[in-house]
C-alpha cells in the first residue's frame, strides 16, 4: 500500500478536523471500520500524533468522514 511521505506533519490537522466534525476517536475508528478499513484506536491515535505514517486509503476515508478535501489536511502544516 502506498503511504504519504513522512515530511508532511498532518496529524494535528487530522485531530483538528475530527474535532470540527464533532467526533471522538472511537467514533472515527467505527466509521473507518464501516468503510472496510480495519484500524485500531491505538493506530488511529498514532496517526494523530504523527507516530505513524498515514496510508492513502486512510486519508481518502478520513476526507469523506470529515467532509473535507485533501488541502484541509495540510493547511496548518
Amino acid at each position: 500500500m502506498q503511504k504519504l511521505r513522512p515530511d508532511m506533519d498532518i496529524g494535528h490537522n487530522i485531530q483538528f478536523l475530527r474535532h470540527l466534525a464533532g467526533l471522538t476517536q472511537d467514533e472515527t475508528v467505527a466509521k473507518l471500520h464501516l468503510m472496510n478499513l480495519n484500524i485500531s484506536k491505538s493506530t488511529y491515535a498514532k496517526l494523530e500524533t504523527n507516530r505513524m505514517n498515514i496510508k492513502v486509503s486512510e486519508l481518502v476515508a478520513l476526507s469523506i468522514i470529515f467532509n473535507s478535501n485533501f488541502d484541509d489536511f495540510s493547511w496548518l502544516t
